[in-house]
């Protein structure tokens, strides 16, 4: 009598039905959203976004004319030792103001990746370090960088007296202020001005968050795939990515060390601890005497974190509509969403400071559907021109 026969059988048949149960598990519809769920979900609409706040520090913050004037300059290449670099340059609105680049390329070339600047009004901190506490006070770092403009304080001022049109917007805002250091701040709140226009506009993501809070299960079905579902709770759930990349805009304004690895060749990045010592003693920030607020209150400037732990730390970007804005990392070290997820799925150890990732450990499927998630957040940017 052959006893192997039945054996086979049965084990075949544990197989199938494992195999089964696995295939059910991976393929089943989405379950539905719970109450806690969609708390967070809604957290991460665009729709929650809170009305910008004024910035005292800047008295033409919202002043039509300051915007107007502030684009003309954003995309004027004449502020530039040779007159073919403007702040469009490298902020290219078709990439979502960013270049495409790992590192911007204007005169010369940047230590870092041009970050994107849209909805950075509503960051305490400007560039990867932070080293600018103020869309205006950014908005001249570039203008005398060697690497960028290299232009200086006289020439960009020289420009806007000389020019009859920009010499008359001037003067309507700021009158003929004296002093150099003076003209020139207000040539960079006229940019912030501009650059506070700059906002994120609906995704198919916020469509479906909309949905979501209506109930409407056959409007979510026709917005987001199954995998975009699982990448989407994979997201705010088991991966944590929430934990940095959270609020309206995805992210937190904060500074992490997350282990990027630098090109080859390059010492490490410190990051942070260096942006922070920079902004604190730099005469264009909230406590110096360009800022236009009667009452200096600079809460962010005097409680600034300045420890050991901001080594290697930096910005955390906005996830928002991460398909125009490849490289990724503040070197552009990771060129597609898959290399940034497969970084964060090994955490490795960092070059300098301490990574404060832990490993993902997801499979590949759940990488994919973490991606096809981000991607849902593609939206263009809004500005100033097109409304007019």
């Amino acid at each position: 009598m052959n006893t192997r026969a039945p054996i086979i059988v049965i084990v075949i048949a544990v197989l199938a039905v494992a195999s089964a149960a696995w295939w059910w598990s991976e393929n089943r519809p989405p379950a539905a959203w719970s109450e806690d769920e969609v708390a967070v979900l809604e957290s991460l609409w665009l729709e929650s976004l809170p009305d910008l706040p004024p910035d005292p520090t800047n008295a033409v913050a919202d002043n039509p004319t300051a915007i107007e004037f502030g684009q003309q300059l954003f995309f004027d290449t004449r502020f530039s030792v040779n007159g073919g670099i403007s702040c469009a340059t490298c902020h290219q609105p078709e990439r979502h103001f960013t270049d495409g680049l790992p590192k911007g390329v204007a005169i010369g070339m940047s230590k870092r990746n041009t970050p994107s600047i849209v909805g950075t009004a509503y960051s305490p901190w400007q560039y990867w370090d932070g080293r600018r506490d103020s869309q205006w006070s950014q908005a001249l770092s570039p203008l005398e960088d060697p690497d960028e403009h290299a232009s200086n304080r006289l020439m960009t001022i020289a420009i806007v007296v000389e020019d009859k049109k920009y010499w008359r917007m001037y003067k309507s805002l700021f009158g003929e202020a004296a002093g150099v250091d003076t003209m020139y701040s207000n040539i960079g709140k006229a940019i912030a001005a501009f650059e506070r226009t700059i906002m994120p506009t609906t995704s198919r993501f916020d469509e479906y968050v909309a949905a979501v809070a209506a109930e409407d299960r056959e409007r979510q079905a026709a917005l987001f795939s199954d995998d975009e579902v699982r990448g989407l709770r994979l997201f705010i759930g088991e991966a944590n990515c929430t934990q940095c990349h959270n609020g309206p805009l995805l992210t937190n304004n904060e500074f992490h060390n997350t282990g990027l690895i630098n090109f080859p060749g390059e010492v490490p990045d410190k990051g942070r601890i260096v942006g922070v010592r920079e902004v604190l003693e730099h005469p264009f920030n909230c406590e110096g005497p360009h800022n236009d607020a009667a009452r200096k209150e600079c809460g962010e400037l005097a409680f600034a974190r300045t420890g050991a732990d901001l080594i290697g730390a930096f910005r955390t970007p906005s996830l928002r509509n991460l398909e125009n804005t490849a490289p990724y990392g503040h070197k552009g070290q990771l060129a597609t969403l898959a290399d940034v997820l497969a970084h964060y799925n090994a955490a490795p150890d960092a070059m300098i400071g301490h990574n404060e990732a832990k490993p993902l450990d997801l499979n590949d499927r759940e990488l994919m559907q973490i991606e096809a998630f981000l991607r849902s957040l593609a939206a263009p940017a809004t500005f100033e021109q097109d409304k007019t």
